[in-house]
């Protein structure tokens, strides 16, 4: 199957963007080089293309429509115009996706979904909604999506979107009027620095990728970059660190998981709680600034103990980092690990999460 293009794929040729296929899309891995464009984004202020992500609104009461039980947070003590991070879990408690949720009134919704898992989530919805007073709309080829990043995000978008950008609390959006339309904008991201995603038409999306880069303080980077940031702050990769055979718990992230209320794969959390856990999602360093990718193994006390599931050179702390899942007992931080491939040795240590923690990301 051919991949997708985003609308700005023109725009990313003209850049010099190197592409590739991702999730199904065609899309810009680096313009003026990876390590550039993350320690740009860190010091100064990166616009993504983030068009290839889904987008579904519901129409629905949060209890009666069952969506609430769909998804691991509590919808229905979110305030209006406020996000929350959370998964939808099959009955196993494995995570079908990992996701953001927007309460745009108090029985309207935004999901922003992973690109290769939107045809399946869209499928759980509308399975597992109830079939009535319920909307389920897919708006994902109607709707583009800009990531703008770096600790000079906000100063970049006052200027274009007006003083209202400064009221925005961390993970809570508005409607701001730019380019003549109101588009959502939301203190959110996915590179541990203060940052904004911004939703705008499809018809639009040029007009205002060009509008942001006009700004000198902006420069456009590509998903490498977004990579080696998310790493450096142990955001996890939907399909790479978790997918439908591992769970929140297995990968620390039970804070977004309320035991509190009924949601689908409780039971199996529950019963993983009780029985205890064979491996955890840890964070590793290297020695060295040699740096492992994806499915090296991991050995300890000459044991394979796990597998990386993902690796990359920090730009920031100028070492080889990764995640892998270790066996329960191994986990320990401070823990000497060694990371495998063929003829290729790597001497690393179990850290804390996140490695990288000066980022602007609450500034």
């Amino acid at each position: 199957m051919e991949n997708k293009k985003t609308p700005l794929f023109e725009q990313h040729n003209k850049l010099g963007a190197k592409c590739a296929p991702f999730g199904g899309w065609l899309m810009p891995i680096q313009y003026e080089g990876i390590i550039n464009e993350h320690q740009w984004t860190r010091n100064n202020c990166a616009v993504f293309d983030i068009c290839h992500m889904g987008e579904f609104l519901i129409q629905a009461d949060a209890l009666s429509s069952n969506l609430d039980k769909i998804l691991t947070q509590n919808l229905v003590g979110m305030p209006l115009k406020t996000c929350r991070y959370g998964f939808m879990l099959n009955d196993n408690a494995g995570i079908i996706d990992d996701v953001i949720i927007y309460r745009i009134e108090q029985n309207k919704w935004m999901l922003v979904v992973n690109a290769a898992t939107q045809a399946a989530d869209f499928e759980h919805l509308r399975k597992n909604l109830a079939r009535n007073n319920v909307k389920l709309e897919n708006v994902s080829n109607s709707l583009a999506k800009l990531d703008l990043q770096g600790p000079l995000s906000r100063d970049v978008l006052v200027a274009i979107a007006g003083e209202g950008i400064l009221k925005l609390d961390y993970y809570a959006f508005d409607y701001f009027s730019v380019l003549g339309e109101n588009i959502i904008i939301s203190r959110t991201g996915y590179t541990g620095e203060l940052g904004f995603e911004l939703y705008v038409n499809n018809d639009k999306v040029i007009e205002l990728w060009n509008l942001l880069l006009e700004n000198k303080k902006v420069k456009p980077a590509g998903l490498g970059a977004r990579d080696t940031l998310r790493l450096e702050v142990g955001y996890p990769l939907y399909g790479q660190d978790i997918n439908q055979k591992t769970t929140p718990l297995e990968a620390g992230l039970t804070s977004f998981v309320d035991m509190k209320k009924d949601f689908i794969g409780k039971t199996a959390i529950e019963k993983k709680q009780k029985q205890g856990l064979e491996k955890k999602l840890c964070c590793f360093q290297t020695e060295s600034r040699r740096a492992p990718r994806h499915d090296y193994e991991i050995f300890a006390n000459n044991q394979k103990i796990g597998i990386v599931t993902s690796g990359s050179y920090s730009p920031s702390l100028g070492c080889g980092i990764g995640m892998g899942y270790l066996e329960t007992q191994i986990t320990a931080i401070g823990t000497e690990i060694i990371l495998l491939l063929e003829n290729i040795k790597i001497n690393a240590k179990v850290v804390k999460r996140p490695f990288y923690q000066k980022g602007s990301l609450r500034a």
